[in-house]
């Protein structure tokens, strides 16, 4: 049985509607997994403090950003804002002096699509070892906002999220007498004379002897070939007498 036109018109245009949508939704799994804001590093040790650096490239379904609002979690012992330009800060400050909430106002609207930092340093506490923490974020845009805000279960996929938080996992505590010691090695191989500095003495100490020989076979060379000179002078005056 011959396929009519009409038939082969169809299945092309299913063909096409099908290639269409695969390839739309190719494109919009990676916009929407980067449709989040991000934090980096994404792991640290308890007992140490990073520098935390919150990202963007998005708006309020397409609105420009004029400011991100961080709030500080449990876990977190300390926080100081990094200054940069195009960004004005501001901090709540709980009963011990401590943010518990840092904004980062935009001296000019960010653009849909244009990538964005902000910074804070952080101190994790020894107790959050081995925990992830979380940081609510809210991005606020010339029309509307979104809450960065949900976490997700165990098991659950982060990216299925809609609107995930920025996640830091917090490892052992940083072993700090190990770093101590190793800083206090580096030290001494530049400090002390039993270290780096004696053993270059050491070397060039040993380097002379060995340049001594030299010296005297050219020392020697030098006295030979004037000798030579000599006889030769006093040879030539023989025969001309």
């Amino acid at each position: 049985m011959t396929s009519t036109p009409s038939l082969r018109s169809r299945s092309t245009r299913r063909a096409l509607i099908g290639v269409t949508a695969g390839l739309a939704l190719a494109v919009a799994a990676p916009l929407a997994a980067s449709a989040h804001v991000h934090v980096d590093p994404g792991a640290v040790s308890a007992g140490s403090t990073a520098t935390l650096t919150f990202s963007f490239s998005h708006g309020c379904e397409g609105s420009p950003t004029t400011a991100l609002a961080v709030d500080i979690p449990e876990g977190v012992g300390n926080v100081t804002p990094v200054v940069q330009a195009g960004w004005t800060i501001t901090r709540d400050l709980g009963a011990d002096g401590v943010a518990t909430r840092v904004v980062y106002t935009a001296d000019r609207p960010v653009e849909n699509g244009l990538k964005a930092t902000v910074s804070m340093d952080a101190l994790f506490t020894e107790d959050a070892a081995d925990t992830t923490i979380a940081f609510p974020v809210t991005q606020t845009c010339v029309t509307g906002e979104t809450a960065w805000t949900q976490i997700a279960e165990d098991g659950e996929d982060p990216h299925d999220l809609d609107a995930p938080a920025p996640v830091v996992e917090v490892g052992a505590v940083a072993d700090a007498d190990a770093e101590h010691a190793e800083a206090g090695t580096e030290d001494a191989d530049h400090a002390s004379p039993d270290g780096g500095d004696a053993a270059a003495a050491t070397e060039d100490a040993a380097s002379v002897p060995s340049s001594d020989p030299v010296a005297r076979w050219l020392a020697a060379g030098g006295l030979a070939a004037g000798i030579a000179a000599l006889v030769v002078v006093l040879v030539r005056g023989r025969r001309k007498a």
